[in-house]
């Protein structure tokens, strides 16, 4: 549960530093009329002030009030969430570093401690990054809530085979120690995950482009060997020779 909140921590905290806290919910994503026309006030966007003042940049899609820090304090937080970023990134496992679940809590509190140092006076207790802290958020009905598995109901999957808790990882893999494998996470009762596509959607996208670019060149190479044009006067090479004899544009034809 951990590293999914620090992947939702991350996310949201990388918002924070572009757009300033969250707005209330019922004044996410109505204009600036519509709030004015209907009275509504952000009260813990006016006690939620950043560190050294705010800048204001606008968020379009109308989830932050747009307040955002300024760039000395927007540099902790990128800062911080790179770091934490690169706790949990692929590169750990190819330089054979083991991620613990006390360096994903280490993280965590990174991000915390960012936090405080940019909202000293805290985040409104509706923001997803404090929700996520607190452990608080409530994601039934969302797509989020799709990603949350529990311990209990978690089922690891290699090869299209379950690797069950009462076996050992090397009853399925062999003994040798540098065999690397990728495992994929499904909830219990619903079967083998589907099977990763042979090549990547960016890389189908390149071959189709090729495959188009190829087929516009074989087009342009049947045009360019057309030889119906051997029948024009002028590519006749013995017409100069015919011109000079006076024979030009003699006919034949029987009696």
């Amino acid at each position: 549960m951990e590293d999914q909140q620090l992947e939702k921590s991350r996310r949201e905290m990388e918002e924070l530093a572009e757009h300033g806290v969250f707005l209330p919910p019922n004044m996410q994503g109505l204009t600036d009329e519509q709030i004015q026309e209907l009275k509504l006030k952000d009260e813990w966007g006016e006690k939620c002030v950043p560190s050294g003042g705010s800048v204001f940049k606008k968020d379009d899609i109308g989830r932050r009030n747009g307040q955002a820090p300024n760039e000395k304090m927007k540099q902790v937080l990128k800062k911080t969430v790179d770091e934490a970023k690169a706790i949990v990134s692929k590169k750990q496992v190819e330089a054979g570093v083991f991620v613990t679940m006390e360096m994903v809590k280490d993280a965590l509190d990174q991000l915390r401690g960012a936090v405080m140092i940019v909202y000293p006076m805290g985040l409104p207790p509706y923001d997803p990054i404090r929700m996520e802290f607190e452990n608080k958020e409530d994601l039934s009905g969302t797509q989020a809530a799709l990603e949350v598995i529990p311990e209990a109901e978690a089922q690891l999957w290699w090869a299209a085979k379950e690797l069950r808790r009462t076996k050992k990882l090397s009853d399925y893999v062999g003994r040798n120690e540098k065999t690397k494998i990728i495992v994929k996470i499904q909830q219990r009762g619903q079967g083998a995950p589907a099977r990763e596509p042979i090549i990547s959607s960016e890389e189908h996208k390149q071959l189709m482009l090729f495959y188009h670019r190829r087929q516009e060149e074989l087009k342009k190479l049947e045009e360019n060997d057309d030889d119906s044009c051997l029948n024009s006067p002028w590519a006749d090479n013995t017409a100069l020779k015919r011109h000079f004899h006076g024979v030009k544009d003699i006919k034949w034809r029987p009696r």
